[in-house]
């Protein structure tokens, strides 16, 4: 039999509104995985095991009398540590001296509780989502890193500890992650979720993303986190018609794809090309129209254009803080803040002008596509001393475009394999739609050992 542990948010969420599982039982099974996997995985800064059981048994009780909050009532998630929730301590993974308790959830996580979501818990980040790693493991094999920074969401997602998660990236915290531990990260477009209550990294850069362990879940949980929010200024207003319906609809025609070669995949190792490339065979066997596609040459400044802003930016944000306690500060991200704290602002001016004129010039071209296509990172996941490169994530980031990463395979050592599509500004229906397509044209069902 199953363990309720295992079901999809979707598949979760249908069996709690049938009377088929509980909302305390999936809870349960959930909590019960934790106990087991914490150890190995070490996943969590706070389990809230007795408020997360009172929301539970309060849903229960609704859903006896027939009311359902939303599409996620009863579904345990997790929330990474940077991200506010009413009573539960924020640590940004740092040494103490930024801890805070919000009275108040932060938007995406009231949105989440009035669709029905048990919050479980913090999930480690690296401090202050920057580079230093966290303590978390790679629940496929220990010694390798789960990523950075969303390093805990997405153990938590693949060890079946919760089936969705939040995260997120500043310039490839949720694809990378999602990568190296072998489920689903998608990054909306920039300003798609409020940002409202999440502990900041680069004001023009962060985005709150979403693990889960299918396209449809995430599609689902990115539909339920769309609003737009006056509070904060990089909200967009739109609508989630779109993506409600490509929930529910059945799995979309075979789409239209872009196979990215240079400037990036020179930088892959071997063995992910060689992934790619049978992923793309896969995919037009399966009849998707799959073709190369050359970018923009400004393309080839991006990732560097990014990380001039988001030093700059992280050096601003933490000015402050650092004259306070410069010495409790781990060395990655101190080495990050002196460094951003150096840069003029005409070289912060013209990065942030490349990241314009690259937009400008690219968004025609993922027009054409259901989605650009192209490895979620450079590799399998490296061992624990860093959390990977973020090379293949960063310029998308930094277009504030829409991307998920699919898990499409294994490497010869056994650890997951991403595949990245990338959509256009605000096409998240169709971009969820081409990766629900190329879910199960590629069919990947492993899972790490529980």
């Amino acid at each position: 039999m199953t363990a309720p542990s295992e079901l999809s948010a979707i598949e979760a969420a249908a069996a709690v509104r049938a009377g088929r599982l509980t909302a305390t039982a999936l809870l349960e099974s959930c909590l019960d995985r934790i106990d087991r996997s914490e150890e190995r995985v070490q996943a969590w800064v706070l389990v809230d095991r007795a408020g997360a059981l009172e929301t539970a048994r309060r849903l229960d009780a609704e859903a006896q009398q027939g009311r359902f909050r939303g599409s996620l009532h009863g579904v345990p998630v997790g929330l990474k540590d940077i991200i506010h929730a009413a009573g539960l301590k924020t640590t940004a993974g740092a040494r103490g001296f930024a801890d805070t308790v919000p009275g108040e959830d932060a938007p995406c996580v009231a949105r989440l509780r009035a669709a029905g979501a048990v919050i479980v818990g913090k999930l480690h980040t690296t401090e202050f989502a920057f580079s230093d790693p966290a303590v978390t493991r790679n629940p496929w094999h220990p010694a390798h890193t789960p990523g950075g920074s969303s390093a805990g969401s997405a153990a938590a997602v693949a060890a079946r500890m919760v089936p969705v998660a939040l995260g997120s990236q500043t310039v490839g915290s949720v694809l990378r992650p999602a990568a190296f531990c072998g489920v689903v990260g998608v990054k909306p477009t920039y300003g798609w979720v409020s940002r409202r209550g999440v502990v900041p990294l680069a004001w023009s850069l962060d985005h709150v993303g979403v693990f889960t362990r299918t396209v449809a879940d995430a599609a689902l949980v990115v539909s339920v986190l769309a609003a737009p929010d006056p509070a904060d200024p990089s909200s967009t207003v739109l609508s989630t018609r779109e993506i409600a319906q490509a929930v529910a609809a059945p799995a979309a025609p075979a789409p239209r794809l872009g196979l990215i070669g240079e400037p990036f995949l020179g930088q892959a190792t071997a063995e992910a090309r060689a992934h790619l490339d049978d992923v793309a065979r896969t995919l037009a066997a399966r009849g998707a129209h799959v073709e190369p596609v050359r970018l923009p040459s400004l393309m080839a400044a991006m990732y560097a254009a990014v990380i001039a802003v988001s030093r700059a930016e992280v050096g601003a944000i933490h000015a402050d803080s650092y004259r306070r306690h410069a010495e409790a500060y781990r060395p990655r991200i101190r080495a990050g803040i002196e460094l951003g704290q150096c840069i003029p602002a005409d070289v912060y001016l013209r990065a942030q002008k490349i990241r314009r004129q690259a937009r400008r010039e690219i968004v025609p071209l993922l027009g054409r596509y259901d989605a650009l296509v192209m490895p979620s990172a450079l590799g399998p996941a490296p061992d624990r001393s860093t959390t990977g490169d973020a090379a293949f994530n960063g310029p998308w980031t930094g277009l504030g475009v829409p991307t998920v990463s699919v898990p499409t395979g294994l490497s010869a050592a056994g650890l997951p394999l991403g595949t990245q599509l990338i959509g256009a500004p605000l096409g998240e229906a169709r971009l969820l739609g081409a990766a629900r397509w190329v879910e199960s044209a590629v069919a990947f069902t492993a899972a790490p050992l529980a």
